[in-house]
């Protein structure tokens, strides 16, 4: 409709060198058309024009020196985009590819995320251009200390509460909190989640977007009388949100055929052994073409993008954004893939979406099935607020349960809508309608 399009018009002249974020813009609002149409008050009050814009944006220098004693410098940022149903939170990235556009679409897409937990948490991001990979402990101590010695005067356990994201786990969040503690001189456990256990983290930190994403495509599954059993099963990536995925599926009676990282992909027809992938990956820190140094059956292949040329059942892209463009969703269709789980942020192009639509591919969009990492980051603020500790069962079931709304909000809002069994349509319509009806009732702020 003719509001819809005036505001994407000014959305990509406002922000022509960010093609993420217009890319992540126009993935939301095409599809809220009918809610739109259904509800005036949302251009008389500007509402689209207003949730497309961040609250705020964060842009500082981060010096820090190697261990040859050379001084370098990063650029840091952090988006605090909407904080209408809670303080901002989401995750910090490092990684040599981050830039406003980048940090700006996973802001937009954590606020419908954070919306469909259905706990009271507003969307941010943040991060650096900074790579761990090739760098000592000592090194990125010393970036984590920097990068917080600015950010900590931009964030609270009721203002924003960073996370981890690529390139930020338990250690670099052990530096960020060290830090931030010295500088405050206060023991805020919430200000930062996925924290060690030993000071105030949760369990299930670790396996929550993978389990959450399972979780998720197993009532999308159900809902089509299909389940994992037998079912063949892609994962690109081999981080926390692979490793975990591979797990529930392998618990759910599925068979991961493929893992990749940026250099390549495994193939093992027989199943990828995840013991193995766990040693390589969280202990070792090394690539994952060794894996085939331990599985002789196994093949590697260099190019991490071909993963998607093979034959499966479900996929589960866990890697990056855009990793699947068109060619791959035509060769995904062509295999025969019945379901497509979106475990990384905005890992398939608007042209791949339609394409599997259009093709009856289910599809588990990234802002409702891979809610679970910000869910169990919520469950852990609300422990640290209460000086509670709960068992890994206790969160497990708390995220399982989660998920399942999470779904069954998406169905709802696709049937009410007029777009049934497109979950696509349905988990923006269903989070968009939580943010804007917040934004609504508190005015113009």
């Amino acid at each position: 409709m003719d509001y819809i399009n005036r505001v994407l018009s000014e959305v990509a002249k406002k922000n022509s060198c960010e093609e993420e974020f217009i890319q992540a813009v126009r993935e939301v609002l095409k599809a809220l058309s009918p809610i739109v149409e259904k509800h005036p008050e949302y251009e008389d009050y500007g509402l689209l024009e207003r949730i497309v814009e961040p609250e705020r944006q964060i842009v500082f220098r981060v010096p820090w020196v190697d261990d040859a004693g050379k001084v370098r410098v990063n650029r840091g940022f952090r988006i605090q985009f909407n904080s209408a149903i809670g303080p901002y939170k989401g995750g910090l990235r490092f990684h040599p590819t981050v830039n406003l556009g980048i940090v700006k679409f996973l802001g937009f897409e954590q606020m419908f995320k954070n919306a469909l937990t259905g706990l009271p948490i507003g969307g941010g991001k943040g991060g650096a251009d900074f790579d761990p990979k090739g760098k000592s402990d000592n090194e990125i101590m010393r970036f984590c200390q920097s990068f917080m010695a600015e950010l900590y005067r931009h964030i609270g356990i009721n203002i924003d509460v960073p996370a981890g994201d690529i390139g930020v786990g338990a250690r670099e969040i052990g530096y960020l909190f060290g830090q931030y503690k010295r500088i405050t001189k206060s023991y805020d456990a919430g200000i930062l989640t996925g924290k060690g256990l030993g000071y105030w983290g949760s369990f299930v930190r670790k396996e929550a977007t993978g389990y959450g994403l399972v979780y998720f495509m197993h009532e999308m599954l159900k809902a089509h009388d299909l389940d994992f059993t037998g079912k063949k099963v892609i994962i690109s990536g081999s981080g926390n949100v692979a490793i975990y995925a591979h797990e529930k599926v392998t618990q759910l009676g599925g068979t991961v055929i493929a893992m990749s990282d940026s250099g390549g992909y495994i193939h093992d027809a027989e199943g990828v052994n995840l013991d193995t992938v766990k040693q390589l990956k969280e202990v070792e820190r090394k690539r994952l073409h060794e894996y085939t140094q331990h599985h002789t059956n196994a093949q590697y292949h260099e190019g991490s993008q071909n993963i998607w040329s093979l034959a499966c059942d479900i996929a589960l892209p866990c890697a990056t954004q855009n990793e699947i463009t068109l060619t791959e969703a035509q060769n995904l269709v062509r295999n025969g893939v019945v379901a497509l789980g979106e475990g990384a942020n905005m890992p398939c192009t608007d042209e791949a979406i339609d394409y599997l639509v259009d093709n009856k591919v289910f599809m588990g969009p990234a802002k409702a099935a891979n809610a679970g990492g910000v869910a169990t980051s919520a469950l852990e603020m609300s422990q640290n607020s209460m000086r509670l500790s709960w068992s890994f069962e206790e969160v497990d079931a708390r995220l399982k349960a989660i998920m399942v709304n999470i779904f069954r909000e998406a169905k709802e809002a696709a049937e009410e809508y007029g777009s049934p069994g497109n979950y696509v349509i349905g988990s923006n319509i269903a989070g968009f309608k939580k943010v804007a009806d917040a934004m609504l009732a508190q005015g113009i702020v």
